[in-house]
């Protein structure tokens, strides 16, 4: 990623460079990519072709000022701090659905190695508003629900990721590239029984909760209290680009609604 592209991003989601490469910076570029760049997986349901290449990555986020999901989003997010300086590894994780284990490569998250490891985060939804500590095992807190890093039962140093009280993910060590990840990508872009192809979904975090449009029903969490209200069809394109800031010259497809993150 080169001085224009990195300076083009982080004026996408109006954060400042870090002086250095430390935890302070760090905390800041993930609470401000949270805010302003939003998790959706409106492409699959626009029969647009998700590909990892940075430089795709870089023109959807950044230029056509869209959001993603986690191999887009947390792919793009390491190019840009590994550009900054700080020590990045990809790590795979999968994904709990209640008790239920999903595939390896299921997520893409983000280690970042300072005088201590760090777990970083900007594509999980509704997640932690900032990095946390992979080698703490108590429970850290954090604005959108306390998290705990806990041994996996299943031993080989994967780690899981227990949020608000529920795990959400089971995270390997082991160290992968952003290529890795391409196959499940496209499952999870084209299969039925990926939630990802159910029906597009978009949301963001806002300083009093979240905002999400999933299938046509518009959800609001304002300081703990949930409102939801149907859209119109004729309403969804401006919901969009009020809420998100993105602008759509044609709709996703409905389908089913899918559970909001």
């Amino acid at each position: 990623m080169n001085e224009s592209e990195i300076s083009r991003y982080l004026d996408r989601f109006g954060a400042t460079r870090p002086a250095e490469p430390d935890a302070a910076g760090l905390r800041a570029l993930q609470r401000a990519h949270l805010r302003a760049v939003p998790f959706e997986n409106l492409s699959i349901h626009l029969g647009e072709p998700i590909s990892l290449d940075p430089g795709a990555l870089h023109d959807k986020i950044v230029a056509r000022r869209r959001g993603g999901f986690c191999y887009e989003l947390n792919g793009l997010f390491a190019e840009l701090l590994t550009a900054l300086g700080y020590r990045v590894t990809l790590l795979a994780a999968r994904a709990f659905q209640g008790e239920r284990l999903g595939p390896l490569f299921d997520h893409l998250a983000i280690r970042v190695d300072l005088d201590e490891p760090w777990l970083v985060d900007v594509g999980f939804g509704d997640f932690a508003d900032e990095p946390l500590r992979l080698d703490e095992r108590a429970e850290q807190k954090d604005d959108a629900g306390a998290v705990q890093v806990v041994p996996a039962p299943s031993g080989h140093g994967d780690l899981d990721i227990v949020h608000k009280g529920d795990p959400a993910y089971r995270l390997t060590a082991r160290p992968y590239e952003l290529a890795d990840f391409g196959p499940t990508c496209w499952w999870h872009t084209t299969s039925p029984q990926s939630h990802f192809t159910r029906s597009p979904v978009c949301s963001l975090r806002a300083a009093e909760g979240r905002t999400t449009i999933s299938g046509r029903k518009l959800i609001r969490t304002v300081n703990g209290e949930r409102t939801e209200q149907v859209l119109q069809e004729s309403d969804l394109r401006a919901a969009y680009l009020d809420h998100f800031g993105i602008a759509l010259d044609r709709l996703p497809s409905t389908g089913t609604a899918a559970t909001a993150p």
